[in-house]
């Protein structure tokens, strides 16, 4: 779990940092910091989302998934999550769900929440969540100067996911086989490129409705792995 509590703290670390520093920031420069955060986050989920050689299963996947994530609304739902933290902690800012939201999906949509949990919780080697504890912490700056505290709550949902799957990991470990880790890193970056565009405003997308992709690529590639 050590891997997990260090992720967790990177995340609050940094979420604490952008809200202290963006109160102090101008508006221009927030907005400079949010589209340089937004085109990196576009270029690592088009890396991502082009590792594979099945992009048709992929596409299968994402189409598939996007009809049960509309169908059951999970985006609604983790919203509702995010409304529920609002009040409980009598929060004011109008941008705390979207915050909650976008950081969440960013931060557990990838193969390295998948890889580095199983690591941990097998072999007890934490050094993929360090790498990512860091790539965290750094977006969570910057996501938390321009959406408030939404971003510092994401840090539990960090915390429940990737402790979970480290606590099963002697049970998850089909989950490293090489075709499910690409079905994974395909699926997950164009969700993640997805994130890329509602950064850049460039239209919205409702990632949290995407994320049975994620789930259906790992079925998939774990029946038809050649």
């Amino acid at each position: 779990m050590l891997g997990t509590v260090v992720n967790t703290g990177a995340i609050v670390a940094g979420s604490v940092a952008g809200i202290f520093v963006g109160e102090r920031l101008p508006e221009r420069i927030k907005s400079i910091m949010m589209q340089a955060l937004g085109l990196a986050v576009l270029v690592i989920g088009m890396q991502m989302a082009l590792t594979t050689d099945d992009m048709i299963s992929t596409i299968i996947c994402l189409l598939a998934g996007g009809i049960i994530g509309e169908a059951v609304n999970i985006e609604r739902r983790i919203a509702d999550i995010g409304e529920h933290l609002k009040g409980r902690f009598r929060s004011n800012s109008s941008t705390f769900v979207d915050g909650f939201l976008t950081a969440s999906v960013l931060y557990l949509t990838g193969a390295m929440t998948i890889v580095g949990s199983i690591q941990d919780g097998t072999i007890g080697d934490a050094g993929i969540l360090y790498i990512k504890s860091l790539l965290d912490g750094v977006a969570s700056l910057t996501l938390a100067s321009t959406f408030g505290i939404g971003v510092l709550f994401s840090a539990l949902s960090v915390f429940i996911v990737q402790g979970a799957i480290t606590l099963l990991a002697s049970k998850l470990l089909f989950l490293q086989a090489p075709a499910v880790l690409s079905a994974v890193t395909a699926t997950g970056g164009i969700l993640i490129l997805g994130i890329g565009i509602n950064l850049l405003d460039i239209m919205k997308i409702r990632i949290g409705n995407l994320v049975p992709a994620v789930f259906l690529a790992i079925i998939w590639a774990s029946i038809y792995p050649g």
